[in-house]
């Protein structure tokens, strides 16, 4: 056995990725990680892209968790584009370390959806990247910014919305 594979969280064979909670009092939604070599770049530390696909694998998680299937938006005709994204790097996570992506939705202005991220070690203590994405509504066929979420949807992503302490 490896020294890392003793120091690591154990993870279930169903994959390397997995929820790990339903959402807590705060709204935010974890979900597990594991590093695999294709996850990184030369030197064994996590590419910068991808920590923005388990970004977004986290989001739509989070959504599914409460019964929020995006793909029937999308073949309703809505999508949900990224329209802003700031980041930020801390530390490095490296090939071979489990991480979780914590993600919640802090507001929603109008068609505008902000979520907030974070990206730490299981035991919380290390914090590797933050994040804040703004996502639009558009209507698909048009191509064009929809002024106001449909209701359902809307109904939906209320109870995710939560306001951040400052």
């Amino acid at each position: 056995m490896l020294e890392n594979d003793r120091t690591q969280p154990k993870l279930t064979s169903a994959g390397a990725i997995q929820s790990l909670a339903g959402i807590d009092s705060e709204g935010w939604f974890e979900y597990l990680v594991r590093v695999y070599p294709h996850h990184t770049d030369y030197s064994g530390a996590v590419w910068h892209g991808t920590y923005l696909a388990w970004m977004e694998e986290a989001r739509v998680e989070s959504l599914r968790s409460l019964g929020i299937e995006y793909a029937d938006w999308v073949a309703q005709g809505l999508e949900l584009p990224v329209v802003e994204l700031s980041l930020r790097y801390h530390r490095a996570v490296q090939m071979g370390q489990a991480v979780v992506v914590r993600t919640r939705m802090t507001a929603g202005e109008g068609v505008r959806l902000l979520w907030d991220y974070e990206i730490r070690s299981p035991d919380a203590q290390e914090l590797y990247v933050t994040a804040q994405v703004t996502l639009v509504g558009v209507d698909r066929e048009k191509g064009k910014i929809i002024r106001q979420l449909p209701p359902a949807l809307k109904a939906a992503l209320t109870r995710l919305s939560v306001k951040p302490s400052t």
